[in-house]
Formats: C-alpha cells, structure tokens, sequence
C-alpha cells in the first residue's frame, strides 16, 4: 500500500484526486494539506505542509504556485518523493524544484494526461517536417484559472522549439502593428464557463491548416495520470522526472 499525501486538498483538482486515490486499492491518503475554506473531510488536514506529522510515500501537489516553498521544505526535510502537477511557476521556481531533485526524486509535469503528452511528440514531429509554416497555439480553461496562458500551452511550444530554436514567442498577438513576424509562435489564451482544458496548435501553410488538439472531457484523466506518476515515482532514486521517463 503507497501512502500519499495531497497538497491542495479542497481545491477543484484536489477534491477530484483526493477521491481517486482513496478509489484506488493500492493507495492510502494519509493526509491533505490546503487552505481552510470551512469544508469538513474524512482525513486529517493541515493548512502548512511543514506541519505535518504524518510520513509518506510521495506527495502530489496540486496547489499553487505560490505554495512551491512549502511543499519543497517539507518534502526535502522528510525525504519524501514528490509528483509536482501545479502550474505558473517562474523561472526562478522551476530552478528550485531542480535543486531539490538533488534531494529526493521529483516528477515535474504541467499535465498528466497521456493523451496531451503524445501530443507533445506529434506537434514536434509537425514542426519539424512542416518548414515554413505559421504556428499558433491556443488554449481553452475555465473562468477559475488563475494562470494563463496554461502550463500546458507553454509545453507545446516548447516542444516546438526544440526542432526551431531561432523561434520566439508572441503572447496574445494585439495592438494596431501586430503583424506577424516570421519564426515566431503566437500562443493565446481563452477563460470561460467550465471548460476543462482544450489545447491546439495550428500549422497554417499555403492554401492548407495542420490542427492537433486535445480536448478534456473531466479532471479526473489529470488525476489518474498524477497517480500513475506516483506509483512510478516510489523507490526512484534522486532526479528530475517527467512523463518521457515514465513512457519510455
């Protein structure tokens, strides 16, 4: 039996993954941390990671990126492994979570579905093959997300840029001079309603479009794909992992 503990416990994703793991026989929740909202739980819940008394397995963290801080002080100091799925962190974040990876094994991914990873691999595939073709790259979350654009979006442009190194990026293209520049990738942003996440990138050519998308249909594809991330994680040794270990 893996002992977990979740970091964001009553948040939209929490509530959703809190379930999940205590629907999975493998699985104990041991523990959650979030901010107090005045809601009740069956499991014991703490405001702060660092205060916890509990041991574990791994942790799952889907808070806030402002909470990075303390999940890393408690994970570090307790030697527990860590499936970090938040997104918005900064550059100067993102250091700090290869810094701990020194420390204690780390899975790092701004999305757990297995069906948005692939795409990762397709849309560079299509970059590389599709010379001269313009790129945009635009995503879809509900009215609740606090970041933008997604963790996700920003992965499939990445993913890009690794076969196009000399492009850049264009956030949310606006203004009376906003023609576009040749290399570059627009990524753009949409909040509304209850949309769980939608992604596509556009490879727009020459009297033809390229589309590859991902559509979600409910939360609980992300929390399946942070559990599995977990059960893999377990016994690892000290490292940065993400989801091209976990595939391979």
């Amino acid at each position: 039996m893996i002992k977990v503990i979740v970091n964001g416990a009553l948040g939209k994703m929490g509530k959703v993954l809190t379930r999940c793991v205590k629907e999975d026989k493998d699985l104990e929740l041991v523990c959650g941390a979030s901010l107090p909202t005045g809601e009740t739980t069956d499991y014991k819940l703490y405001i702060n990671m660092v205060d916890i008394e509990e041991s574990a397995d791994v942790i799952i963290d889907f808070s806030h990126f402002s909470a990075l801080d303390d999940v890393l002080a408690y994970a570090t100091k307790s030697k527990t492994a860590l499936v970090i799925a938040t997104t918005g962190f900064t550059k100067e974040q993102l250091e700090k979570i290869k810094e701990a990876s020194k420390i204690i094994p780390i899975f790092h991914s701004s999305n757990m579905s297995l069906g948005v990873n692939i795409v990762l691999k397709l849309v560079k595939e299509a970059a590389k093959a599709l010379k001269g073709f313009d790129i945009e790259v635009i995503e879809k979350h509900h009215n609740k997300k606090v970041d933008a654009p997604s963790g996700t979006a920003i992965m499939i442009a990445n993913a890009m840029k690794e076969v196009l190194p000399e492009a850049t990026y264009n956030y949310g293209r606006h203004g009376r001079d906003a023609k576009r520049v040749e290399g570059e990738i627009g990524i753009h942003a949409i909040r509304g309603g209850t949309i769980v996440g939608e992604h596509e990138a556009i490879f727009a050519g020459l009297d033809e479009e390229v589309m590859i998308s991902h559509r979600a249909q409910s939360k609980d594809i992300f929390a399946n794909g942070a559990i599995a991330a977990a059960k893999y994680l377990v016994g690892k040794e000290a490292g940065y992992y993400n989801m091209d270990d976990m595939l391979r």
